[in-house]
């Protein structure tokens, strides 16, 4: 795999990565989430260069993650939201904060606390199958090929060895 080709990969993670996939953009989504909306609250929060945050702010426009507004005519500003796309990442950065405060805090207390708006609840977030609703681990998921997967691609090689031998 190509570091730059990665969004035309038959790979769903590195098709994502290719979106997020490094530590600037993942903490520039974390802002957006915590409502930061413009360029020089971003460059204060995070000690983010101009031309980096630029950069990651111009790939997420890009990408549909964020939408571009202007607030301001002279000199011209913009503030940054997130859109139907961006919002979408929300469970996957939900996932970083759980994994950061249960692995990788080593003791240390969590730095904020998630509530649930409906039941008013402290919660930790969970992945369920769409179906049942049963919580799911790696060990309850079984990878099978998709439609999007070209003939003869490496992809799950792996998986469906282990997987018929385990049969």
């Amino acid at each position: 795999m190509r570091w730059d080709m990665l969004d035309e990969e038959a790979c769903s993670v590195a098709r994502t990565v290719s979106v997020v996939g490094d530590r600037w953009t993942l903490l520039i989504l974390r802002d957006c989430f915590l409502k930061v909306r413009r360029f020089e609250q971003f460059q204060e929060r995070l000690g983010i260069t101009r031309h980096v945050l630029a950069d990651r702010l111009k790939k997420l426009v890009k990408t549909g993650v964020l939408e571009r507004n202007a607030y301001q005519d002279r000199p011209a500003r913009y503030d940054y939201r997130l859109t139907d796309k961006g919002l979408a990442l929300y469970p996957v950065l939900l996932a970083l904060v759980h994994w950061g405060d249960t692995q990788g805090a080593e003791g240390r207390a969590r730095p904020v606390h998630y509530r649930h708006r409906t039941c008013g609840a402290l919660l930790d977030p969970i992945m369920v199958c769409s179906e049942c609703r049963e919580p799911l681990g790696a060990r309850d998921v079984l990878v099978e090929p998709g439609p999007g997967l070209p003939e003869g691609h490496g992809l799950l090689d792996p998986a469906l060895k282990s997987r018929s031998s385990a049969s």
